[in-house]
């Protein structure tokens, strides 16, 4: 419990001090949401369900927020010109000056949160800002299975593929690694997982299941923009946890040596190194943690 007041605590400050509780933000004669809004559709045309899915708001209460700032001539709604079906927002010559003027005025508002602190004041709160938005972030990742010939599921794939194939001495052979099909993927075979952030896949990780007990963790792979989230060890707790669950006792991997920060992850998270037990020519250790 004092964990939770602590944030709780910090929730009303920071509320307060941005000015958020007040009917206009920042002087522009409309709420934070409606100048948050307009500050996301950016320059570019912006999917309507994308936007919902950055801002995590109802799409109801989107859609006010939209046709709030469409009756002041700030955005103009139209049909996505790839897919007549998705509606898209962009901003107008109008909107374009008001975020101008939000981005000037959200500036001075931060400089007047760090003009009352001395030099190292500002670099701890500076610090402890970075620290607090990424563990944040952090907390607005998903993590659940998919179809694993799914677009999310295919593009993390393809993603991973690309970056072993840097990352390896003599790069990733398609034809000599041991290939999962989307069959292996899926239940009653295996599943995969997928980590979105935003609604954008950010992750994945692949459960294979061998019988007797035991399954191989596979395809662990993480965007380079969602790294440093500790999404590496909240994917492979998942894939435990859902191995637990189908009466996995044994749960193996198997890394090359360039992943040194794989290497290291599976050290600490329980797994010790063992006999080679398959033929993936790309590997050079081989690791097992039991799961009781």
């Amino acid at each position: 419990m004092d964990a939770v007041e602590q944030v709780r605590s910090f929730n009303r400050l920071v509320t307060r001090r941005i000015g958020a509780l007040e009917d206009t933000y920042l002087a522009t004669g409309r709420p934070l949401g409606a100048n948050r809004a307009l500050w996301e559709i950016g320059a570019a045309d912006t999917d309507l369900r994308a936007l919902r899915a950055r801002l995590d708001l109802d799409s109801g209460y989107l859609s006010r927020l939209v046709a709030g700032l469409e009756r002041e001539g700030l955005v103009e709604r139209a049909p996505d010109s790839a897919d007549r079906r998705v509606r898209s927002v962009r901003l107008t010559d109008a909107g374009r000056e008001e975020r101008a003027r939000l981005d000037r005025a959200s500036d001075a508002l931060a400089g007047s949160l760090l003009a009352p602190l001395g030099d190292g004041q500002r670099e701890r709160l500076i610090e402890a800002m970075a620290t607090v938005e990424r563990l944040l972030t952090a907390g607005l990742v998903e993590v659940a299975p998919e179809d694993p010939a799914g677009a999310a599921a295919q593009a993390c794939l393809a993603a991973y593929f690309a970056e072993i194939d840097e990352r390896f001495e003599h790069g990733w052979d398609q034809a000599a690694g041991i290939r999962l099909e989307p069959a292996d993927m899926a239940p009653p075979r295996g599943l995969i997982l997928i980590a979105r952030l935003d609604g954008e896949p950010v992750g994945c990780g692949v459960l294979w299941h061998h019988g007797g007990g035991v399954a191989d963790a596979k395809r662990m792979w993480v965007a380079p923009r969602a790294r440093g989230l500790g999404l590496g060890r909240r994917l492979l707790a998942e894939l435990e946890r859902h191995a637990r669950e189908a009466g996995v006792r044994t749960l193996r991997l198997d890394t090359n040596r360039a992943l040194t920060e794989a290497i290291g992850l599976y050290r600490a998270a329980g797994y010790e190194e063992i006999e080679r037990f398959n033929d993936e020519p790309h590997a050079h250790h081989w690791f097992a943690k039991p799961l009781g």
